[in-house]
């Protein structure tokens, strides 16, 4: 059987038992899921299990999963070594309205990798993360409005969902001048008047925000990489321009690491580039996928609680997401874990390029390796509006093909490619040749668009 026989026979994979789940979820679930970015229509794919680098649907179809749940699973699904710990410890209880030792120790952790938090409180999500952060940087500066930018993903409450994720660009309004777009509707205009959208990598945009707006502006919310458009990374000075403006202004700098916290190196986005922000927010790869999510930073910012700022949960630092953070983040700190994940990720990128190179296509890759992107075009964009100006159109073709031939990327151009360390050589060279597979497939359908990235 020829490589592409072999990948296109996975066209032929069941869904019969999903398209019934569908079916049937919709009739109890808004578009038969619990969150809108896994309501694919007829598409939408029901998981049964999880295994290492791979997963497989109810159907039985097996996929290497390129998602690992949007970036949580660093170390593989099923990890023995976390499981136990968290089987271990749900046998002495889970939910006490208590502090567990687990809970002191996940802190402690924080602070060790870190090098530069001070104080840390456990949370159930990265949006509650993100909410609380915001509000401390409010309470602590006695102003009302936050600076974030362009195509940033924060989390789901009212603050974050502001300018993010548009697929027409040119609602966001005047690049020197943006509006305040609200990602769909229930959002107040009060709140969203609290916040302050400018584009990424845009520091003389940031200084005239500051210089406008400096006796309200209560901080500045910042994913250290562009997430949501595949992780874009900050140009040079960039990050460190943003800490001399907080600083110049008196305003708080928030790094949200929810997807590079403890992926990007041990101490996260803010050792990797070099510049210490006052809070950051930290989820995902903390707990290999369990719900363990923490806000933490500088003490004189943090002392705002318990006494002066609001933040509580009937779940923060619940014993399984407690007993989860320790384990993986002991696992982190101790082992070479995520220098294997990079080494993973640099050897899909160098099989990606030997594909795209062979057949003289213009491409780029953006973010980090463990948490990388490829875009179709002959630059790397610097901002959300130039992800835009990519080849998403085919990216998105491909994606797609990917997943029926049995590797699953997120089918959205604006997801980046996520490695955990139990991804295998073979999984990357299997990878390699559905992508390719894939590739053949909508360049031969003609997508819409493909030709620039292909001249």
């Amino acid at each position: 059987m020829t490589v592409t026989e072999s990948t296109n026979a996975k066209l032929k994979a069941s869904r019969s038992r999903q398209h019934a789940m569908y079916a049937r979820a919709v009739q109890s679930m808004p578009g038969g899921t619990d969150s809108n970015f896994r309501a694919w229509g007829e598409d939408t794919v029901y998981v049964d299990r999880g295994k290492g680098g791979h997963v497989w649907d109810i159907d039985g179809n097996e996929f290497i999963d390129l998602r690992m749940g949007y970036g949580p699973v660093i170390l593989g699904h099923g990890d023995p070594r976390v499981d136990d710990a968290v089987a271990e410890a749900a046998r002495r209880g889970v939910s006490f309205s208590l502090t567990s030792e687990e809970e002191v120790r996940v802190a402690e952790l924080i602070k060790m990798m870190t090098g530069w938090v001070d104080l840390a409180r456990m949370t159930v999500s990265g949006t509650e993360a993100t909410m609380h952060a915001m509000r401390v940087a409010r309470a602590f500066t006695g102003r009302d409005k936050i600076v974030k930018f362009e195509g940033q993903y924060h989390g789901v409450h009212d603050y974050a969902l502001i300018s993010v994720l548009p697929n027409d660009v040119s609602t966001l309004g005047d690049r020197d001048n943006p509006v305040r777009l609200a990602w769909g509707r229930g959002i107040p205009q009060a709140v969203s008047e609290t916040v302050v959208p400018v584009p990424y990598n845009d520091l003389s945009g940031l200084r005239r925000v500051f210089e406008r707006d400096q006796h309200d502006l209560a901080g500045v919310i910042v994913e250290p990489v562009l997430g949501n458009a595949q992780g874009i990374l900050p140009q040079a000075g960039f990050l460190a321009g943003i800490r001399a403006l907080c600083d110049e202004y008196g305003a708080v700098l928030i790094f949200d690491e929810v997807k590079t916290g403890f992926r990007f190196a041990r101490g996260g986005a803010a050792e990797l580039f070099g510049v210490t922000p006052d809070l950051a927010t930290y989820a995902k790869a903390m707990g290999n996928g369990y719900p363990a999510a923490a806000f933490g930073g500088k003490r004189e910012v943090m002392n705002m609680l318990p006494d002066e700022v609001s933040h509580g949960g009937t779940y923060a630092g619940n014993r399984i997401a407690a007993a989860a953070a320790v384990a993986t983040l002991t696992i982190l700190n101790e082992t070479d874990a995520l220098e294997t994940i990079c080494e993973t990720g640099k050897a899909m990128q160098r099989g990606l390029t030997e594909i795209l190179s062979r057949r003289g296509i213009q491409h780029v890759f953006t973010g980090h390796p463990s948490m990388f992107g490829v875009m179709f075009a002959d630059r790397i964009p610097t901002d959300y509006r130039g992800w835009a100006e990519t080849n998403h159109e085919l990216y998105d073709a491909v994606a797609k093909g990917m997943i029926e031939r049995g590797a699953m990327p997120e089918p959205d151009s604006r997801e980046p490619w996520f490695m955990c360390e139990a991804h295998t050589v073979e999984d990357v060279a299997r990878t390699c040749e559905i992508f390719e597979a894939s590739l053949q497939a909508a360049l031969q359908e003609k997508v819409p668009n493909c030709c620039p990235a292909c001249e």
